[in-house]
């Protein structure tokens, strides 16, 4: 019996793989890690160790594909239906985490982003500050957006849905509903942003204009990433039925939100004022119908030349990963993988340090995914 158990156990603890052939580049689909609860952000240590997210709530760490026991230390988080523990990115020794915060009435939540640093026994998180809070809490399950990018130049873009409804605050500068928000590492709002002094905002009353909002009109945004050749911010938002949007929010423009669309109606209808409006930045691509994007990567590796320079989004509705070859600031070409391998939802796509591409599946279930280069 025990060499029979021990070929079981090899079985088990054995990547799963798929072999695939695209048109740019084959490669195969290595499972990690699997076994967590709705993994939602990834982001890798300096050792080369993974931090990944759980919707319900844990925050763990994976090595060599073993899912460490959950990390101590986190703020209180409100889980239930799309709000719960978010995004993950690390810049230099901290930590910072996006999630769902609740508020102090009954069901009223928004999205907050914390900052902390892991213990030497990196099982509990220390130094914990909360720099920023969605304002105002608001009763809803859905639409809290959220993705971290630190660019270049080291800001911090915080990108927020709208939390579906009252849709109007998308195009209102008194709240962060809709919004992109620019920060200082430590929470401080930056001197140059737009509506950051008396007089800078372009809509509404400059007193009543947030100073840490960057853009607005946008609708539900999972995904952003900084361009590595332009070093701007390029983001993709969910539309409603049909309509999601890829655009570059530059600072005090209004991207539409739900004034125009792309999209309609769930079970059909128009949406605002149609696909145009004078002041109303135009997306740099949109699908219809909806792919519901999530996560989002440019890639600038080395394991695979012919990809680099293209952008890598997730999808959680055709359970696919797209991929989008670009000529500068204009989509060209759009490849789906993945469309029969995997079966489940795509939540995020990272490009780990090695240089392959690292995707999360959304299920009670949920598997780290890596793309590893074949011999075409």
């Amino acid at each position: 019996m025990k060499p029979l158990l021990t070929m079981l156990l090899g079985l088990l603890l054995t990547p799963l793989l798929w072999a695939v052939e695209s048109q740019q580049a084959n490669f195969r689909v290595e499972v990690i890690a699997r076994n967590l609860d709705h993994p939602w952000g990834l982001a890798f240590l300096d050792s080369g160790q993974l931090l990944v997210t759980e919707r319900s709530g844990q925050l763990r760490l994976v090595k060599q594909g073993r899912v460490g026991k959950p990390i101590a230390g986190l703020p209180e988080i409100w889980v239930g239906g799309q709000g719960g523990l978010l995004d993950v990115t690390v810049q230099g020794d901290w930590i910072y985490f996006s999630y769902a915060e609740p508020g102090t009435l009954p069901l009223t939540n928004s999205t907050a982003v914390a900052r902390a640093k892991l213990s030497p026994d990196q099982r509990q998180l220390t130094d914990l500050e909360v720099i920023f809070r969605q304002q105002p809490k608001y009763v809803s399950r859905g639409h809290f957006g959220s993705r971290l990018a630190f660019s270049n130049d080291g800001y911090l873009f915080i990108t927020l849905g709208e939390r579906y409804l009252p849709r109007d605050d998308a195009q209102t500068l008194d709240n962060h509903h809709g919004k992109v928000i620019r920060l200082w590492p430590d929470g401080r709002v930056p001197g140059d942003n737009p509506y950051a002094k008396t007089g800078g905002a372009k809509q509404g009353a400059a007193s009543q204009a947030l100073p840490e909002i960057w853009s607005i009109g946008h609708r539900n945004i999972q995904g952003a990433a900084i361009h590595p050749g332009s070093g701007r911010l390029w983001i993709h938002e969910h539309g409603p039925q049909g309509g999601d949007e890829i655009n570059v929010p530059a600072a005090g423009k209004n991207y539409g939100w739900p004034v125009i669309t792309y999209g309609e109606e769930y079970g059909g209808g128009k949406i605002g004022e149609g696909t145009h409006k004078a002041g109303m930045e135009q997306p740099l691509h949109y699908w219809v119908p909806s792919i519901a994007p999530s996560g989002m990567a440019f890639y600038t590796g080395s394991a695979f030349p012919q990809w680099q320079g293209d952008l890598f989004v997730g999808s959680l509705k055709f359970q696919q990963l797209v991929r989008l070859e670009l000529d500068g600031e204009k989509v060209v070409a759009e490849e789906r993988l993945l469309k029969a391998e995997v079966g489940e939802r795509i939540r995020d796509v990272v490009q780990g340090p090695d240089g392959l591409l690292y995707l999360l599946t959304d299920s009670d279930n949920g598997k780290i995914i890596r793309l590893q280069p074949t011999p075409r």
